[in-house]
């Protein structure tokens, strides 16, 4: 009984789930980050680039409360010079309670403050976001697809950057126009009639989106004459947000590995332990 009633239930969760997938498609492109696979770590560049991109780009509107700007020195992540992080933070402002008589004020940023918060209501903060979002899906909420590629949220990110397009031919012949800008990787709640068939489903990926593309290609200039085009800056600044919501990741990865090591060790000792045991009392028996 257990049994079919775990099985009806997830032939009902999959049913369901099916459903919403099929009637918002989106187009995610599966990027090739360094940091994926058992043994992937970040590339300290890359990270450098992309909070370069965040900083002269992305902070106009969107904040990240969860980011300490000491933790752009780790080894593991951007691995910025101390004294050159603590002039990077220097450049924002943040609201200490302690000043003007218990009344606060704005100081200078030190290494122990974290970034300011978005000052739009409408820009979400970065700090999580690679971590929030699921870039994979199905099929039919199976979640395979996200056992074999991961969460995706890095992907999701850089497919959102990139996937801005002109308004389907649908869209363009209505009356009254869709608010905000077409991104074939977005999906939201309103779709327009004439963009769906007969049984509601969409005919186009994506959706409309409110913030307008923030990038284009050769919007930041590195010192090291890194690459900038649009393809190259949406996975740098995908992969930093990676890092500011898995900072521990390559840590994570090695002491996954130092424990798969230890059992494997442990695994073969208790084996010829037994053996050892055992054995001479598996004679008598045979005897």
């Amino acid at each position: 009984m257990f049994r079919t009633f775990t099985l009806t239930a997830l032939t009902a969760l999959a049913l369901s789930t099916g459903v919403a997938t099929a009637e918002t498609e989106v187009e995610i492109h599966d990027f090739d980050f360094p940091f994926e696979g058992p043994f992937g770590s970040y590339d300290t560049m890359q990270l450098q680039r992309g909070l370069k991109i965040y900083t002269e780009v992305c902070a106009a509107c969107h904040g990240m409360t969860r980011v300490a700007f000491r933790t752009l020195s780790d080894e593991t992540g951007p691995a910025i010079p101390e004294d050159q992080m603590r002039a990077y933070a220097a450049n924002f402002e943040v609201f200490d309670q302690s000043l003007a008589d218990g009344a606060g004020d704005y100081r200078a940023a030190t290494p122990a403050d974290y970034y300011p918060a978005s000052s739009l209501a409408n820009a979400p903060d970065l700090s999580l976001m690679a971590k929030a979002r699921a870039g994979f899906h199905g099929p039919y909420g199976t979640g395979i697809s996200q056992f074999v590629n991961g969460m995706g949220g890095p992907e999701y990110i850089a497919s959102l950057l990139e996937g801005y397009r002109d308004e389907p031919e649908c869209a363009a012949a209505m009356e009254t126009p869709m608010e905000g800008y077409y991104n074939i990787a977005f999906a939201n709640g309103g779709f327009p009639d004439a963009c769906k068939d007969e049984h509601g489903h969409h005919t186009v990926p994506g959706s409309w989106i409110a913030m307008p593309q923030p990038l284009y290609g050769e919007d930041v200039t590195f010192d090291d004459e890194s690459a900038n085009s649009l393809e190259d800056e949406v996975q740098d600044v995908a992969a930093f947000l990676m890092w500011t919501a898995e900072p521990k990741l390559v840590a994570r990865k090695q002491a996954g590995l130092t424990g798969v090591i230890f059992l494997s060790v442990l695994s073969v000792l208790l084996y010829l332990t037994n053996k050892r045991i055992w054995a001479p009392h598996k004679n008598k028996i045979k005897h």
